[in-house]
């Protein structure tokens, strides 16, 4: 017993003697450079968030980035026009989200149903925002039928929303983006309930005062510039020592004295970032999930599709035979033969149909293409970088009031945005002055960066600064298009019946997922 009660004793002096050793590192509550304490009225009232667990938005997967070769599934045929396919090249792409699904006509609807709710009265907001659905009309096919019930009737809610152009799928991107985080921070108590500004709450959650009702819907931008009093019961308490206490609110001091509360910052890590289309790059690599054949940093298999092999139907035991994806197998064979349908559909199909990839991503080929962020250019993957390649930048600032920083909002009350004038941060004495010296030449569009558009667009070219890339193949297209690699263009205000879309968003921190996550071959 004695030798059991010293070997106790040894062991719990050495752990104190390991945790003083690992006192005096850094502690994550104190800074390292002046030794003050973080989140300290006292001092300053200086925040860092103690912790911070990243979350995903909805309707996202986790798509784990690294290298590879982009264009490199691209089949090179002898006689094949290959400026449809990226330019092989070896790329980096950061870890980002992507939406398990392509974007509904339910989904659709839902954006239309809030836009009609909240402004009854902008007809010109809603009819620029409704799906072109005349582009089912083919002067040589019976499409009628689908110009009427393809985005209302309930026969095809969960089938891709079609007839989108690609600045109304970016548009659908910004308002999924405040539609999440409103329901992010009233869920989470940072702001108050939906109940509770419907004028719905009862008992403990009614409100002692009327909560005043915006006149417009929620920005998330607005929101983190402090320009939304909205505070719900679990607002973060502001630790400026100069705060003034706030009038009403949730939540208390000591002893129910009120005290300052603050809206929630970008630095608290709850906010997430925005959902956004896809670049070309980050869309290829999704599609491909080469992940599902890596092992130990080598690629056992190439692959053509978003699946093993080189054809279009399973090769697994259960599923042998069946149609990978949604496509025509040749000019007039849509869907296949009565009583023994192939891929089961003439035009599209549900957003949730066939083998996910093994990213877990759905349609990544065929159903319909889609479209990505980039702007179309030939040859951009001999010049784009080689980590997240993309062309399509257009540097813009928000435009804020210069004497109270407040940023200024359009009648939808979304910020508005204004041309980059500087790609550095000029003086204050610049800034005051509103100059832009030595930045005259400063060029804030960057579409046509080292392929300016050509002079020649509408005689000899139909490429320009607003073409945009799609990809995916869809009902309408052969086996070729399904190619990962494959690229067409078409105008961003322009749409089409075989073209939908899904969004991504950005990973914040480390670019590693699930390290101890294993993957099973493709599918």
């Amino acid at each position: 017993m004695r030798k059991i009660f010293l070997y106790l004793a040894t062991f719990f002096i050495s752990i104190t003697i390991l945790s003083s050793c690992s006192g005096k590192k850094n502690n994550a509550g104190v800074s390292s450079k002046t030794g003050y304490a973080y989140n300290e009225r006292a001092n300053g009232g200086f925040e860092v968030a103690s912790k911070f667990k990243r979350g995903i938005g909805e309707g996202l997967i986790e798509i784990e980035g690294g290298e590879f070769i982009m264009g490199g599934s691209a089949v090179d045929i002898p006689g094949q026009d290959l400026s449809n396919y990226s330019y092989k090249r070896e790329v980096t792409i950061s870890s980002f989200y992507m939406d398990e699904t392509e974007v509904s006509n339910t989904n659709w609807l839902e954006y239309l149903n809030w836009i009609r709710r909240n402004f009854p009265k902008d007809e010109q907001y809603y009819y620029e925002e409704l799906p072109d659905t005349l582009v089912w009309r083919s002067p040589l096919s019976f499409n009628e039928p689908f110009v009427n019930n393809y985005l209302r009737h309930p026969a095809y809610k969960d089938y891709p929303v079609v007839g989108v152009s690609a600045k109304q799928a970016e548009r659908y991107c910004v308002w999924r983006t405040d539609m999440v985080n409103e329901k992010l921070l009233r869920d989470k108590g940072y702001m108050n309930s939906f109940a509770v500004i419907n004028g719905t709450a009862t008992g403990r959650n009614a409100p002692t005062t009327p909560i005043p009702k915006k006149d417009t819907p929620f920005n998330t931008e607005l929101y983190l510039n402090g320009q939304n009093e909205d505070k719900g019961p679990n607002a973060k308490a502001d630790l400026n020592p100069a705060a003034t206490p706030t009038a009403g609110a949730a939540t208390t001091g000591r002893r129910g004295a009120p005290i300052a509360t603050r809206n929630v910052r970008l630095e608290d890590g709850v906010i997430l970032q925005p959902y956004r289309l896809p670049t070309e790059a980050e869309w290829e690599y999704a599609a491909l999930a080469l992940i599902g054949n890596t092992k130990n940093q080598n690629i056992e298999e190439k692959r053509l599709y978003p699946w093993n092999g080189l054809g279009i139907t399973s090769a697994k035991k259960r599923t042998r035979g069946q149609i990978l994806a949604n496509f025509k197998r040749n000019r007039g064979d849509y869907m296949g033969v009565g009583g023994a349908l192939n891929d089961k559909a003439a035009f599209t199909e549900d957003v949730k149909s066939y083998l996910p990839n093994d990213f877990g991503l759905y349609n990544m080929a065929g159903n319909v293409n889609e479209w990505v962020a980039d702007v179309y250019r030939a040859a951009t993957y001999e010049q784009a970088d080689a980590l997240n390649p993309f062309r399509g930048n257009q540097f813009t600032n928000k435009d804020r009031d210069p004497n109270t920083g407040a940023l200024k909002a359009d009648k939808y009350g979304k910020p508005q945005m204004v041309k980059a004038n500087s790609g550095k941060k000029q003086t204050w004495e610049e800034l005051q002055a509103n100059k832009t010296a030595g930045t005259d030449a400063y060029n804030a569009d960057e579409r046509g960066y080292r392929d300016e558009q050509s002079p020649l667009y509408g005689i000899s070219t139909l490429i320009n600064d607003k073409s945009r890339v799609y990809k995916g193949g869809s009902w309408n297209d052969q086996a070729q298009w399904l190619n990962p690699a494959a690229r067409r263009h078409l105008q961003e205000d322009d749409s089409s019946a075989d073209i939908g879309f899904r969004c991504a968003m950005t990973m914040l921190g480390s670019s590693q997922i699930k390290p101890t996550k294993t993957f099973k071959s493709g599918k």
